[in-house]
């Protein structure tokens, strides 16, 4: 076999000329020059934890597709607010997972001031006042086909779901609830809640908007985890956004704010990095992204396995939230990171 030499072309340029003497690897030469020129930092102020609860007592239950994830009876997952409190985790958004039996079409549990999201709020509130609390008054974990809203004749109805998830709001909100973040993508609900609110003497109580949500296959754990995901007769596309669109989400978050939100969520997370930055650049308003269960699950999985290094996998996620313009990130992975970031 003949050997090739690859010859110098005549008159070459140096590397100098090429670039015309920038060369942008000298600021990366080493770590303490990499860290002065680090554009973007994740710290522990970034993070909301989820946790889902469930009722009884000294109950932790794993849950099989979010590893390391589990249901928490209201005692436990005071134990855990306290434990987020001590690392400086800011918030906490909570989750439940009803007794079928307490189940129906319309989701009317969710009105019940003592349920078991409304009784973890005040638990949580008595023993860690500091902490932020973040409930979601949408109707899916409680109603019995899994649907966000209430179902007539297979169909989910946008206004008498909006009266229900407003009244919902404000029982969350005389719970404790800081903020209540309305997931089901319902038109008109943010300025239906925000009157509720107001109405009833909650003025301080925000809206985070889960503007964008999309109709995702990254669901998954999370049905599993709030106990839907046998219950779900079709899908959710006539509310949750067509993940193929992006100016329909603009138009949703703009819709939102002009109700009054006074915070932007999308939802899932990486796969809708180019909806956080556009959101961000056009509207300004403190924009956070929810790193969805199955996002979770496939770090957690792959590093489980081998295939990747899952805790470098899982720090370089977050900061692509912070990168694409996110204010802070909803993540299954917030203790973990913040006992790494405190260490």
């Amino acid at each position: 076999m003949n050997k090739f030499t690859p010859t110098k072309p005549a008159g070459a340029r140096s590397v100098d000329d090429i670039t015309g003497s920038r060369r942008l690897r000298r600021m990366r030469k080493a770590d303490w020059s990499r860290r002065l020129v680090q554009e973007n930092r994740l710290t522990v102020d970034d993070l909301i934890w989820p946790i889902f609860v469930v009722d009884g007592r000294q109950v932790r239950e794993p849950i099989a597709a979010m590893p390391g994830v589990f249901r928490l009876s209201i005692d436990l997952a005071v134990k855990e607010a306290e434990r987020a409190a001590k690392l400086g985790i800011p918030a906490l958004a909570t989750f439940p997972n009803v007794d079928i039996s307490l189940r129906d079409q319309t989701g009317s549990h969710i009105l019940d001031p003592d349920n078991v999201i409304n009784r973890a709020t005040r638990a949580i509130k008595d023993a860690v006042p500091g902490i932020g609390i973040i409930t979601d008054a949408a109707l899916d974990p409680f109603t019995s086909h899994g649907h966000d809203g209430i179902l007539r004749d297979g169909i989910v109805v946008n206004d008498e779901t909006v009266e229900q998830v407003a009244a919902a709001a404000v029982i969350q909100a005389a719970a404790g609830a800081d903020i209540i973040a309305p997931s089901d993508m319902m038109d008109g609900r943010i300025g239906a809640i925000r009157d509720a609110l107001d109405a009833n003497g909650f003025q301080d109580v925000a809206i985070m908007s889960y503007a964008t949500k999309f109709a995702s296959a990254f669901y998954g754990p999370y049905r599993e985890a709030v106990g839907t995901a046998g219950l779900l007769k079709g899908d959710k596309k006539t509310y949750y956004i067509d993940h193929a669109n992006s100016d329909e989400a603009v138009r949703e978050a703009e819709q939102d704010i002009a109700e009054g939100a006074d915070m932007l969520m999308v939802k899932p997370g990486m796969p809708y990095l180019d909806i956080i930055r556009r959101l961000k650049d056009e509207f300004q308003m403190p924009t956070f992204a929810y790193q969805v269960s199955g996002e979770y699950s496939m770090i957690k999985a792959a590093g489980a396995n081998g295939w990747i290094d899952g805790e470098k996998a899982m720090l370089e996620s977050l900061l692509a939230f912070k990168r694409a313009g996110c204010d802070g990130i909803l993540t299954y992975f917030a203790p973990e990171v913040a006992e790494l970031l405190k260490g």
